[in-house]
């Protein structure tokens, strides 16, 4: 089965514009990204999607494959299916985030086998307990979380802390059996069911909470999820880039 990595990537963003060219590595962080997501063993190929020449000429100076879209797309699935729709060989379509300069590619893997391990999966994503991360707080609402249900499959996703507990244990600690889960925000894709999800409308739960992958659950449709045993820290602001940047001297 043969999978596509695409990675959407904007100049604009509210908390760090120019995000995707900084470089004080020596190397652009999308550049990091698309290395990372190539030492993937289930992926054939990697695209970056984008709508600023900026970004398309430095994937180009390393080599790399960038493909120019629409600059209206309200969405990075959005962005990422207009490239899907000019392929014609490929069964999966990835979406990783270009701001994950230290994603596993073993997670990548991982989604692709989910997708080709079961017919009926459409698409998948991932999640990783709370527990296992150094700092992670689910009450915190920019990590997304997520609730499945026996199969493995999401029920809802929240900024929210879901599930609520009733109790605490006697230190103040949340105290429940169910775990909290953190979303992991990669997709896999069967490559027609991406582009019938680029023809959704919004819907009010995701309008509401700010996360596109409810308006999939809305609209009646599944959403598998692999349980992983760690996440990699994304780069949102400047001061999430300076720490990469430390890590990457660090680890060099």
């Amino acid at each position: 089965m043969k999978a596509i990595a695409i990675i959407p990537a904007r100049f604009a963003s509210t908390r760090f514009p120019g995000k995707p060219l900084a470089n004080d590595t020596g190397k652009y962080l999308i550049q990091h990204v698309y290395e990372r997501v190539q030492q993937a063993q289930r992926v054939h190929r990697v695209i970056v999607a984008t709508d600023d020449h900026r970004i398309a000429q430095a994937v180009q100076s390393f080599g790399g494959c960038a493909e120019m879209t629409r600059d209206d797309h309200p969405s990075g699935t959005d962005r990422i299916a207009e490239v899907a729709a000019r392929l014609d060989d490929c069964d999966l379509v990835l979406n990783v985030q270009g701001d994950e300069p230290e994603i596993d590619p073993h997670h990548i893997d991982r989604l692709v086998d989910l997708l080709s391990s079961d017919s009926k999966v459409s698409v998948g994503t991932l999640a990783c307990p709370f527990a296992v991360l150094k700092k992670g707080d689910p009450t915190d609402p920019h990590a997304v979380k997520v609730v499945l249900d026996a199969r493995s499959y999401a029920i809802y996703f929240s900024r929210a802390l879901i599930p609520y507990p009733q109790r605490h244990a006697t230190d103040g600690a949340l105290c429940q059996p169910a775990p909290y889960l953190l979303h992991i925000g990669v997709y896999a894709y069967r490559r027609d069911f991406l582009l019938h999800l680029a023809t959704l409308q919004p819907t009010p739960l995701e309008q509401t909470e700010r996360l596109e992958q409810l308006r999939w659950l809305e609209h009646g449709y599944k959403i598998a999820v692999a349980v992983v045993d760690g996440t990699a820290v994304g780069v949102d602001t400047p001061e999430d880039y300076a720490e990469f940047v430390r890590r990457h001297r660090e680890a060099t």
